[in-house]
């Protein structure tokens, strides 16, 4: 089982990292098989592949005879030259990916950013780290070597009120100093594009080629599931690749102006977005499938044909989703080494800004999905549910609370709760001896309403006296829902998330979110069971449990808490689901 290391940001300083691997993937703690041909080039020795390898029924043949066991781990070259840097007296720096939030006095806590002093790398999923005057285990896997290595600690920008650079620090370093920084950071963004390029070309061509012509072993649905869009995004790198290539100045790289094809790609790299999402779907389908030894058997006859290095698929499917969380760091080292003067500053900062956006949406995206499981559960609690299933039309809730509905004729007042979702309105009713259980009795269409701010007094349409009430018009049929809550401001918070449903529904109608028919379904079969079986839903981890197996017994056995495709700057705001309806007793049952 792999680890998901940064597979393409090793420093271009650390040359015996980035010549150790066949396919030119820099990868820390993948051990290369000895047969392997050593490719110095990055090109591919085609007569090795039919000497050494043979035709893939012959592998099929031997793997299955051999009780080979798949994708094993092992230290690897690159690994042993880290340490062997440590050992000459070299200080090897790691720039932090995600925040590492631990509560263990053996692990080293540090924010998306920080830079650690890498102390020992013997083991491939946690390594030894010292922060100032803080030592601590750490993942390998939330940390990337620092680009230029030779650049002293106290030349790292320091952060000022505001969080901008100090720039006096900034641009204090000599210029031809700066222009070789430049370049090496260049260098980085050109070899690992095609590195990644190199990559995806042997997912599609290794596996889903050769997994389409076994019909017998997968179906569309299930290759749909284990490899996403990814053909989608091996086009769309191609075109991003040749597009960064011609503005790539090989004389002089410090003066190549690239900032522009972030620019211009940024929309285009959404489709990221739909494959972070179904990755989690992709381990889980890639650990049933590998429990059945023929499967395991032909995963690693398409690694072998392909002459991939030994990494098992689920390890090789990880990296576009750690991609496309690494442009906006490799972006912010490029700005800061970018002097305001030259002709690429401008657009190298608004890419920063770009791909910053784009990973928010990503990681907004990703939180919605997470959340149809939620409502989902939700809906299974409610009693005599009727009509179409709230995933239908839904899939956030804004707001949740209890208010007073006045309706017609007699002008009746009926405390209900309400749960207000993108598209609708949902009204329920507690239970008169058990609170903890709430009864559906009906629900309001959102897009056809408008919300009326009614001042307190005597109300003309219901002819009664209000306070701290509201209404919802709709505009079609002209039908009047009036509601009070208890205080003025449950009011204004009503008023506000009302406000922020139109905001939602209009932001997801602009990006284009939408939930397939599928997850829809699995989500809703997902709660029925769950509520049959009469217990919560324990909250299963299977990234976790991908990303962090197989721990040395001295080292941390505690998960970190940080999803691999996080971004942790900028920092988003929680989300208030549960917030929203943790006074809600049916989820004490």
């Amino acid at each position: 089982v792999t680890s998901p290391v940064a597979f393409d940001i090793l420093p271009l300083k650390l040359h015996p990292f980035s010549q150790s691997t066949p396919t030119g993937l820099d990868c820390v703690g993948w051990k290369r098989r000895v047969s392997a041909p050593v490719i110095t080039d990055g090109a591919l020795d085609k007569t090795a592949l039919t000497d050494d390898v043979g035709s893939e029924e012959d592998l099929y043949e031997d793997f299955r005879s051999s009780n080979h066991r798949y994708g094993h781990p092992g230290g690897g070259g690159e690994q042993l030259a880290i340490n062997e840097l440590i050992s000459d007296g070299s200080v090897v720096y790691a720039e932090a990916l995600w925040d590492h939030v631990t509560m263990d006095d053996q692990e080293l806590g540090f924010k998306a950013g920080d830079v650690i002093e890498v102390m020992d790398a013997t083991n491939k999923e946690w390594w030894w780290g010292r922060i100032l005057d803080s030592e601590g285990w750490f993942p390998a896997s939330f940390v990337r070597l620092r680009v230029n290595q030779d650049e002293p600690m106290e030349d790292y920008p320091l952060k000022v009120e505001g969080g901008k650079d100090d720039d006096s620090r900034r641009f204090g370093m000599g210029q031809t100093t700066k222009d070789q920084m430049r370049t090496n950071v260049i260098n980085e963004i050109i070899s690992t594009e095609r590195d990644y390029i190199k990559h995806l070309k042997d997912i599609c061509e290794g596996y889903i080629k050769q997994c389409r012509k076994r019909a017998d072993m997968f179906t569309e649905e299930q290759l749909k599931t284990i490899f996403g869009n990814i053909e989608d995004i091996y086009r769309c790198q191609k075109k991003f690749v040749k597009a960064l290539e011609k503005k790539f100045n090989k004389d002089h790289p410090h003066l190549s102006e690239v900032g522009s094809c972030f620019l211009e790609y940024q929309t285009e790299f959404q489709i990221y977005s739909e494959y972070c999402n179904n990755h989690p779907n992709a381990c889980m389908e890639l650990s049933r499938l590998t429990k059945v030894n023929k499967y395991v058997y032909f995963f690693e006859a398409c690694r072998l044909l392909q002459k991939m290095i030994d990494i098992s698929l689920d390890g090789f499917l990880l990296t576009p989703v750690q991609k496309i969380c690494k442009y906006p760091l490799q972006l912010a080292e490029l700005l800061k080494y970018t002097n305001p003067q030259h002709r690429d500053f401008k657009d190298v900062e608004a890419a920063l800004n770009a791909m910053k956006n784009v990973a928010r949406l990503i990681n907004e995206r990703k939180r919605r999905l997470e959340n149809i499981d939620k409502i989902a559960q939700w809906q299974s609690s409610i009693e005599d549910w009727e009509g179409e299933d709230v995933l239908v039309r839904s899939s956030e809730l804004i707001y949740s609370g209890e208010l007073a509905k006045i309706s017609h004729p007699q002008a009746k007042s009926q405390q209900r709760m309400f749960f207000l979702f993108d598209h609708q309105l949902v009204c329920c009713k507690k239970d008169l001896l058990r609170r903890d259980i709430l009864y559906y009795k009906s629900r309001i269409n959102m897009d056809d309403m408008e919300i009326l701010d009614v001042e307190d007094g005597k109300d003309k349409d219901f002819n009664i006296s209000v306070k701290n009430a509201f209404k919802l018009h709709c505009r079609d049929t002209e039908e009047v829902h009036l509601f009070c809550a208890k205080k003025p401001e449950q009011k204004q918070r009503w008023l506000k998330a009302f406000e922020n449903e139109r905001r939602q529904v209009q932001l997801d109608q602009e990006t284009g979110f939408s939930i397939t028919e599928v997850q829809k379904k699995q989500a809703m079969l997902n709660a029925s069971k769950q509520h049959h079986a009469g217990k919560p839903k324990a909250v299963t981890r299977p990234y976790y449990d991908f990303l962090m197996r197989q721990k040395h017994p001295t080292l941390p056995t505690t998960l970190p808490q940080q999803q691999v495709f996080m971004l942790a700057e900028p920092k988003r705001k929680p989300s208030n689901f549960w917030q929203n309806i943790s006074r809600l007793t049916p989820f004490r049952k």
